[in-house]
């Protein structure tokens, strides 16, 4: 179920369905970006994703699984592919430009959902590409 799990996570992602997306998160969820700040529970990540999907337009390709033995812990690497819409403070101005990102994540899983997502991306890449 674990890899099912993610991969429902990811499909709702690639939809744009935040709440199809909070529905594959326990209500302990902790959610880390590099380069910014923890979120903990289901609400702060669905304020996230609400104000990513205005500021960017993204969809996850080459999208790759992985899975532990007991089914607790998981990764998947995937493409960002993507336009900035609006600028978001602190970053260059968007102006509409497109971009391709490598990235990972890390999940801890109990119980058929989420408890963890650590995403890793080059923001230092990102803003070359788009500025």
């Amino acid at each position: 179920m674990s890899r099912e799990t993610i991969q429902r996570y990811y499909d709702a992602f690639n939809a744009g369905d935040i709440a199809r997306m909070v529905a594959c998160l326990s209500d302990d969820f902790v959610h880390d970006v590099n380069e910014g700040d923890r979120r903990v529970g289901k609400d702060a990540f669905g304020s996230f994703c609400a104000h990513m999907s205005e500021t960017y337009k993204e969809r996850l390709t080459d999208i790759v699984v992985m899975v532990s033995n007991d089914g607790t812990r998981g990764s998947a690497e995937f493409t960002v592919n993507g336009t900035y819409l609006k600028t978001d403070p602190g970053l260059p101005e968007a102006r509409g430009q497109t971009y391709v990102l490598p990235a990972g994540a890390f999940f801890s899983l109990k119980n058929g959902l989420i408890t963890r997502v650590t995403t890793y991306y080059n923001l230092n890449d990102w803003i070359r590409q788009v500025s």
